[in-house]
């Protein structure tokens, strides 16, 4: 990864990107929440870390590969978590919202996204888009 670690994180926490989604990026740290690892799949597709997204997309509902090739693709300008809460041990909501722009024009993205824990690491699911 070729992110500087004193850069302030993508994910909107206002850390620096070391001492926020780093670790979980490189693998050395698995996201304790479904918010942290909502933050950190961000940050992750901002910097376009196809493995990673993959790698953290529950097994279910996973795609078989990410297109960060296309010409008409995001470039992510921020993200404001509105809500994350626990449903049960294995099951969490964090609802957001994510500002883009494609060919110039401004987006916002609202979900309610659907997380799942299994053997102790969180997955991304899937989500209602609003």
């Amino acid at each position: 990864m070729d992110i500087p670690l004193q850069s302030v994180c993508a994910c909107g926490s206002g850390k620096r990107f070391g001492d926020c989604c780093a670790v979980y990026l490189n693998g050395s740290v698995l996201p304790e929440t479904a918010e942290q690892l909502m933050r950190s799949r961000y940050t992750a597709y901002v910097h376009e870390q196809a493995e990673y997204l993959l790698t953290t997309w529950h097994p279910d509902t996973r795609p078989p590969s990410l297109a960060f090739e296309r010409e008409d693709r995001p470039r992510w300008l921020g993200l404001n978590i509105k809500r994350a809460a626990n449903v049960d041990a294995a099951h969490a909501l964090v609802e957001f919202v994510a500002r883009y722009k494609i060919n110039g024009r401004a987006f916002r993205m609202h979900e309610t996204s659907r997380f799942e824990r299994i053997d102790g690491r969180w997955y991304y699911r899937d989500g209602d888009v609003d």
